[in-house]
């Protein structure tokens, strides 16, 4: 077993270094040759979201072993067309000890406020020695889980009891909200929801060992998640509603870190969570096909579902955005961007067909099950889909695009 583990950290070591070497760049458009992507597959920090899913911002109660399961039957499937897929659990498990014993303090709490006569000095002291004596694994169990230990005093046994609680990391398996990879490099986000703050943190980490330097972190006021984030050919779409604020938006133009001379802010003006990011309603295939789903589609301006772009621009090699256009229909955009706008009517939607991830021109991986319509459709058009089975995964309001975050590609000439 010595041996096995041994070999396995060889594998792991030999690959996140081959990141660096490989002759890749940073996305440019959604349709690159995806190359590299960073994924989670979820363990035990998922149960306690399940056990209330709507607190835990899922849509049903699903199954944990299942979900792992069909995670890395998707992994494989990536890994089939030469991808290779970091995951934060290898990732961690690379990290020096010493340092992921720095990192696992922050998220261990003693809560001695219940104790008669309790010190502070001594509690932090165990609390550093428990931490000393962890196992890398229980190290990382510790980061995901997030435990909390409510001390009381009593006069039996060794004279202490506890509660336990966790502030679990189970929406981490979405991979793409945590952070976005643009054509200039990584920007960590800053998460709508409290219970994801810590999500950041640990992507953060992975991207230092991957050897990789964020650009830029969303700060104060500012709100992002990556799912309402897509590439287009020189242009950065970004969705601007309910999980995403012009705040953060403002701070990625000051800051030059879209690398796209136009950025199109497409405002939602229906927060509704079946729809929270850009991602569940809007994808791209290729440079001149895209998906929106019908009811967006056909909407009129008067309808809570009416979509409208403000455009940001500049010329090449200037650094500032002026706001050129204001409230420009959706679909009227897109059509004169050159997309063919392939509607994806509410049956499919509900499936989370429009949360497909491109790994090439006209070449997806979606999720599997949906209506011969679309399939019809998508043929039609030339797509290469993979059918991924996620029927589980689904059930925690994302799919095959919210579960990725592709942070190397080899551009397409």
């Amino acid at each position: 077993m010595k041996h096995k583990l041994l070999l396995l950290s060889f594998i792991i070591t030999t690959s996140i270094t081959a990141l660096a070497q490989q002759d890749l760049t940073f996305p440019n458009t959604e349709w690159d040759n995806a190359k590299a992507i960073l994924m989670h597959t979820p363990g035990e920090e998922l149960f306690d979201g399940v056990a209330h899913p709507y607190a835990g911002l899922f849509e049903y109660y699903f199954d944990v072993d299942k979900a792992a399961e069909e995670h890395r039957g998707y992994i494989e499937a990536l890994e089939k067309n030469g991808i290779e897929v970091y995951t934060v659990r290898e990732l961690l498990n690379q990290v020096p000890i010493e340092k992921l014993r720095e990192f696992a303090l922050e998220t261990l709490t003693y809560d001695i406020s219940n104790m008669k006569g309790a010190s502070e000095a001594e509690s932090e002291q165990y609390r550093h020695y428990v931490i000393g004596e962890m196992s890398r694994a229980d190290l990382i169990r510790c980061i995901l889980l997030r435990p909390t230990v409510t001390l009381y005093s009593t006069d039996t046994n060794t004279g202490v009891e506890a509660v336990y609680s966790h502030q679990p990391l189970m929406n981490l398996y979405f991979t793409r909200d945590q952070s976005i990879t643009t054509p200039r490099g990584h920007i960590i986000s800053q998460m709508n929801s409290s219970q994801r703050a810590f999500e950041t943190e640990i992507i953060a980490l992975c991207y230092e060992q991957l050897g990789v330097k964020p650009i830029l972190t969303i700060t104060g006021e500012g709100r992002l998640e990556g799912g309402d984030y897509l590439r287009g050919d020189d242009i950065s779409f970004i969705g601007c509603g309910m999980r995403t604020n012009m705040e953060a938006i403002t701070q990625i133009m000051e800051a030059d870190a879209f690398g796209h001379n136009t950025i199109a802010v497409v405002n939602d003006h229906k927060w509704w969570q079946m729809q929270m990011h850009l991602d569940t309603y809007f994808n791209i295939i290729d440079k001149d096909l895209c998906t929106l789903v019908e009811s967006r589609y056909n909407a009129k301006e008067d309808d809570p579902e009416w979509v409208t772009v403000d455009l940001y621009t500049r010329n090449s090699g200037e650094k500032e955005y002026t706001l050129t256009q204001k409230d420009v229909p959706f679909v009227e955009f897109l059509t004169k961007q050159g997309f063919t706008i392939i509607p994806i009517k509410l049956e499919d939607e509900l499936h989370y067909a429009n949360n497909y991830l491109t790994i090439g021109p006209r070449h997806i991986m979606a999720v599997g099950n949906q209506s011969k319509d679309l399939q019809e459709a998508l043929a039609k058009h030339g797509v290469n889909v993979e059918w991924i089975p996620l029927e589980t995964l689904i059930k925690g309001y994302g799919a095959a695009h919210c579960m990725t975050q592709v942070i190397r590609v080899e551009a397409v000439k």
